[in-house]
């Protein structure tokens, strides 16, 4: 678990690819204080494992299902990406939780200055866009950010100056892709109110809570 606050980022030295997968080596030194073999580092906001470190650098192992569902089949030597250690139970949870496990990918399509702040502007598909709400959170490559308005192709967010200096999405131009991950509150509600719709008997729908208890009940 993590919580969209990057510690650093990194750069991608070494890239070796198989025929579906990839590993990569990552240069870092923040991230890799009380890091272990086997401990979990978000990379692009995607959790990956340590399978080897040294003074200087970390390795992860990438599956496919990870290459087709997130950009990181389009880096490469040299390029920048955020990174996170996971979540100490006793750490502040200073952004959202984020589980490190994407939805999927969105287009950069504007980026407008607003005084100090920078709006950009995400395309994305009416299947993740259905668990982004305005003021809600939303984790961009692993940065958790507030939602400030959502239509029907696309969601905007907020980039204050610290931010921006402190991870790799403003060095990104219009049309780079960047990883989604919505809220898993969202995602988890969506599940269960499904289950009880779909899977309870007509005695237990009766007595639960479901979408038509609510409607009547003045939640819409």
């Amino acid at each position: 678990m993590f919580t969209g606050i990057i510690e650093e980022t990194g750069i991608v030295k070494e890239i070796t690819r198989g025929s579906k997968s990839a590993t990569l080596r990552i240069q870092a030194s923040k991230v890799l204080e009380e890091t272990y073999i086997g401990d979990s580092i978000s990379t692009n906001g995607i959790c990956l494992t340590v399978v080897a470190q040294n003074n200087n650098s970390f390795t992860v192992e990438v599956m496919a299902e990870t290459l087709r569902k997130t950009n990181l089949n389009k880096l490469s030597p040299g390029n920048k990406v955020n990174l996170e250690r996971a979540l100490k139970l006793s750490d502040r949870l200073g952004g959202h939780l984020v589980s490190g496990h994407i939805d999927g990918t969105g287009i950069i399509t504007s980026i407008v200055k607003e005084d100090i702040a920078r709006i950009i502007k995400i395309k994305t598909t009416s299947e993740l866009l259905k668990y982004i709400i305005p003021k809600g959170s939303v984790a961009l490559d692993g940065i958790s950010l507030t939602v400030v308005s959502v239509a029907d192709s696309f969601f905007t967010v907020s980039v204050i100056p610290h931010t921006a200096s402190g991870t790799t999405l403003l060095r990104k131009d219009i049309g780079e892709t960047v990883n989604i991950e919505t809220d898993m509150i969202a995602k988890y509600t969506e599940q269960l109110l499904f289950y009880r719709e779909n899977k309870s008997t007509d005695k237990e729908k009766k007595d639960s809570i479901n979408m038509e208890f609510l409607n009547k009940n003045g939640f819409y």
